[in-house]
């Protein structure tokens, strides 16, 4: 394999890699191209809106990967904000929006699901690392302490790595040896955003950093 991987490492790898397995859809949405279409740039318009840099960035990529990671990226931006910026019922809006967004088939009205669920049977995604992002992102709703660092090592799999996982399937891999790398950088970033945001989070009543260490 290459690389030396610690205990709590090979747990999340090991979650990894069982994904690489699982069955992926044969079948995307049964929408003509036009509505398809329409969806990718309600995508675009959202990225526009919210995160130039990355807006830019993608634009390097060939137009079908240059879509494809925006669908990816207004899906995670949909499923965060509905955490960070919460309604009444936010778990309730949460489960909806898991719902929708793992259908192979969501509804038309509802684009980013549309153009989310294109490109993960288009790039052969599979679904498990999108389940294990929104269930990440669930856990800001219930939890705002870490005890240990393997625990907070397994949210930032959740929220970052699984990203670079379901990102890796659109720009392309090897072999499954590229999936520790992932993993690591996905942990390193997430690990990186906390330590940036200690005092926003403080202020919100949240404590990322492990108790055990403090």
């Amino acid at each position: 394999m290459g690389i030396w991987l610690g205990v709590w490492e090979y747990r999340l790898v090991k979650k990894a890699w069982g994904a690489l397995g699982q069955p992926v859809e044969s079948a995307g949405p049964g929408l003509p191209p036009p509505q398809i279409e329409a969806a990718y740039r309600a995508c675009e318009d959202l990225i526009r809106r919210h995160s130039q840099s990355f807006h830019w960035a993608s634009a390097l990529l060939p137009r079908p990967k240059r879509r494809a990671v925006r669908a990816l990226y207004a899906f995670c931006r949909v499923t965060d904000d509905l955490a960070d910026q919460p309604g009444d019922d936010p778990e309730t809006d949460l489960a909806r929006w898991r719902r929708i967004a793992l259908s192979p088939n969501p509804p038309a009205d509802e684009p980013v699901a549309v153009a989310w669920a294109d490109t993960r049977i288009r790039y052969r995604i599979p679904p498990l690392y999108a389940e294990q992002l929104i269930d990440a992102i669930a856990q800001d709703l219930r939890r705002r302490r870490y005890e240990t660092f393997e625990e907070l090592a397994d949210y930032c799999y959740g929220v970052a790595s699984t990203v670079g996982l379901m990102s890796m399937h659109i720009t392309g891999f090897s072999g499954p040896e590229a999936v520790p790398y992932a993993v690591r950088l996905g942990v390193a970033l997430q690990l990186t955003n906390i330590l940036r945001d200690v005092g926003e989070d403080w202020r919100m009543g949240r404590l990322y950093l492990p108790l055990e260490e403090l």
